[in-house]
């Protein structure tokens, strides 16, 4: 069985850390790089990436929505 890849926790990750990251994989997986016994590690990573990052953009949004007049 492969291990595990091991991953930076994503709350760790910049914004755009994140985003390089997910691009990364999106890239591997289109090219056929990613190694079949990885697909679901990488999926999930991908999931978390997106969530974390879907999660910032709305409360950056919901901040500046404060901020800003209306």
């Amino acid at each position: 069985m492969t291990p595990e890849p091991k991953f930076t926790p994503v709350k760790d990750l910049t914004y755009s850390q994140a985003i390089t990251e997910l691009e990364n994989i999106l890239r591997q997986m289109q090219s056929d790089a990613l190694d079949i016994d990885m697909l679901a590690s990488y999926t999930r990573r991908a999931t978390e990436l997106l969530t974390e990052c879907r999660q910032r953009l709305t409360a950056t949004d919901e901040e500046l929505k404060s901020i800003l007049p209306k």
